[in-house]
């Protein structure tokens, strides 16, 4: 009985597939959290690059076994995905950054903001991927909005400069702000505390700029993933794709962002490469349209994205940045970021 409830077929793959795929998840996040980081400390360079490095491994490990257990093909449309996810993904470290900086939050606990974001994101990223599957599989021809979204992303992330992104002026920080009591500072590592109230004296629940923070960057994963998902359906439609492949870019770079915001503007050529992943993407199924064929072949785009995207860093590491010096991501006066 047991048995067949696991082989039952649930979003187009067994039901164990799914289930061994979040009791993994489910794992590292409990390694990560309980064991690796009970203690509250500042995260540095070295063990941010070690712990990112394994979660790297990780993935590409998930990326072998999903060709093993379904083939080549879903094998090169995973490892794809998770490309472009991570790189996709670097965007949203500017802006953590920014979040971090507006609310002056302690390095040593930047960790616990991100780690319960995380989970936010896997629930926030089943939903929106569930709902794009539901629309493709009722329009087909969405595949074709979504592509041409990405050729127009692609183009814009081109031509259109960067503007500084300011977190004061967000609107959903100035209605949370309206609407509920917020205290002063930092409450240590909480969320929510118990202060008397300013108007009547009595006490009452308050939410913390901790809080904000962590409210700020999941809206910022919304936002962000209007670009992934839809770059994710124009390389497969298949919902277990997608969203293993989007987690465990997700995942990498939560443990990547200490090292990554200290040195993410020395890929400054790593955003045009993007913009041309995107729009060789959308492009996609326009081509194989015109070439009379079902789809490019997987190991091309597989190829050109993974040459593409590494071409960018390579090139931003050789060729010096000519623009004006740039503040760090830290700088609370601001960056260029794109803004969310």
């Amino acid at each position: 009985m047991e048995s067949s409830m696991l082989s039952v077929d649930w979003l187009g793959k067994p039901a164990w597939l799914w289930l061994g795929f979040l009791g993994l998840v489910a794992g590292l996040l409990a390694l990560d959290l309980g064991v690796l980081h009970r203690e509250r400390r500042a995260i540095g360079v070295r063990e941010s690059l070690a712990t990112s490095a394994l979660y790297i491994v990780l993935g590409l490990g998930f990326g072998a076994f999903v060709w093993w257990q379904l083939g080549p093909d879903a094998g090169m449309a995973y490892l794809t995905g998770f490309a472009v996810e991570k790189a996709l993904a670097m965007d949203n470290v500017f802006v953590i950054a920014m979040i971090f900086a507006y609310f002056a939050i302690p390095r040593a606990f930047q960790h616990r903001v991100l780690f319960w974001g995380i989970l936010g994101v896997l629930v926030l990223r089943a939903i929106m991927i569930g709902l794009g599957a539901a629309i493709v599989a009722n329009f087909a021809w969405m595949l074709y909005v979504f592509a041409a979204f990405l050729i127009a992303t692609g183009v814009k992330m081109l031509v259109v400069k960067d503007r500084p992104y300011d977190v004061g002026a967000n609107p959903v920080l100035a209605f949370v702000r309206r609407r509920l009591a917020v205290t002063d500072g930092l409450q240590g590592e909480r969320f929510f505390v118990r202060q008397p109230d300013r108007t009547t004296g009595e006490p009452a629940w308050h939410i913390t700029p901790l809080f904000l923070a962590l409210l700020l960057i999941e809206v910022a994963d919304i936002i962000f993933a209007v670009d992934s998902v839809p770059a994710i359906f124009a390389i497969t439609t298949d919902p277990y794709i997608i969203y293993t492949s989007n987690i465990f870019a997700i995942l990498g770079l939560r443990a990547l962002y200490f090292a990554l915001a200290a040195m993410v503007d020395r890929f400054h050529y790593l955003k045009y490469a993007l913009a041309a992943v995107l729009v060789f993407i959308g492009s996609k199924i326009f081509i194989a349209d015109l070439l009379a064929i079902d789809k490019l072949p997987p190991a091309l785009s597989l190829g050109v994205t993974f040459g593409l995207l590494l071409g960018g860093v390579v090139w931003s590491v050789v060729v010096p940045h000519r623009g004006s010096p740039r503040t760090t991501p830290a700088d609370r006066t601001g960056r260029e970021v794109r803004t969310p």
